[in-house]
């Protein structure tokens, strides 16, 4: 008897192991399935700004320095504080989700729209007098000037950034993400063209690659909207505006100011180099450059942000419905995605810099 239960030991040892490797691996797959379109998403509203600057680049170095710095600064006091104080969503809609109190989605959502708006205002009071800001930080005048009018035409692009990250968030906690990507593809694509013909045929220059984001990020929440209003996968979470809504408001804000904080000092750190890039020697070629080489990590930033973003979803919605045995078997999934990511991006940058031949070993 003793000898037939030393052998059944090892049997129920690697059946428990075999489940929690097939839990594992389940886990992996919904993560994969909410990072790898989120990374389409996040890739797609960034590259708004992108073709902008790519667009302003053909005018000519200033035009593309110019453009860079009023992005810059513009991420540094504006996007970035909207972006990270939508974050909160992830936390409120997430447990709320889980938790299955589907309302509160709706009434949390709208609490950070409004919330978000609000903020909207004082920023953009800030954005229009950035011409004379520049010059106080030593800046170069030209660049300066042309920066400043660039923001301008940039702050009808601030309303509806806070509107759609708060959508974005809405929908990411209920890992409705096929939504998100046609609207941010299509908003892509409708973008492109159009600030071709505001820049090159309408001839607005630099302003007409601001206006051309504004236009497209309306275009993203309008389209959004319409999903949030008639689709039937959202009908449980849907609500209408109520008190309710100016009574979660501090609760939004009690999440959303860490939160903002965490973000605006990942993003600062990037940001400040262009700004820095303005005081070189020469200004023009310098923050062209660095603006080139930071668009071109940030790209790669969005990758690991996507799946940080799966994992915020996976975790919260779990730690709503009560298993924090799920929740945490989601953050090493997430953990060994990112180690895969990073590794592979490593080996390539690492090939990247082999010699392709002989003569350039000498």
């Amino acid at each position: 008897m003793e000898e037939e239960a030393l052998l059944v030991l090892p049997e129920e040892n690697e059946r428990k192991v075999v489940g929690k490797w097939k839990e594992f691996v389940g886990e992996m797959k919904k993560v994969g399935s909410i990072a790898t379109p989120m990374v389409v998403v996040t890739v797609s509203q960034y590259l708004l700004q992108v073709v902008s600057m790519s667009m302003a680049g053909h005018l000519g170095e200033i035009s593309l320095s110019s453009a860079a710095i009023a992005t810059s600064f513009t991420n540094v006091t504006g996007f970035s504080l909207l972006f990270g104080m939508a974050g909160a969503l992830e936390t409120l809609c997430g447990q709320a989700y889980g938790a299955e109190q589907y309302k509160k989605l709706g009434i949390y959502t709208y609490a950070a729209i409004v919330s978000l708006l609000l903020v909207c205002l004082p920023v953009s009071v800030l954005w229009i007098f950035l011409d004379k800001l520049l010059l106080v930080l030593g800046q170069d005048p030209l660049i300066s000037q042309r920066a400043g009018k660039y923001t301008i035409w940039l702050i009808p692009a601030l309303f509806p950034y806070a509107i759609l990250q708060s959508l974005v968030r809405y929908l990411q906690t209920q890992s409705l993400i096929l939504p998100m990507l046609l609207c941010s593809v299509a908003t892509l694509f409708f973008h492109i063209p159009l600030c071709w013909v505001l820049v090159f045929k309408l001839k607005m220059g630099n302003s007409g690659a601001a206006l051309a984001i504004g236009l497209s990020y309306w275009l993203n929440v309008i389209l959004l909207g319409f999903y949030v209003k008639y689709s039937s996968s959202v009908e449980r979470t849907r609500t209408s505006f109520s008190r309710d809504v100016l009574l979660s408001t501090e609760e939004f804000i009690r999440f959303a100011v860490p939160s903002a904080t965490m973000v605006c000092l990942e993003w600062w750190s990037y940001e400040l180099f262009i700004l820095l890039s303005g005081l070189s020697p020469n200004p023009e070629l310098e923050t062209s450059v660095l603006s080139i080489c930071l668009t071109t990590a940030t790209l790669h930033f969005y990758i690991p942000y996507s799946f940080g973003a799966a994992a915020s979803t996976r975790v919260s919605n779990e730690l709503g419905a009560g298993n924090p045995d799920a929740a945490r078997l989601a953050i090493w999934a997430v953990i060994a995605l990112d180690a895969v990511e990073a590794t592979i991006a490593r080996e390539r940058a690492m090939k990247g810099n082999l010699p392709a031949d002989s003569d350039s070993i000498e």
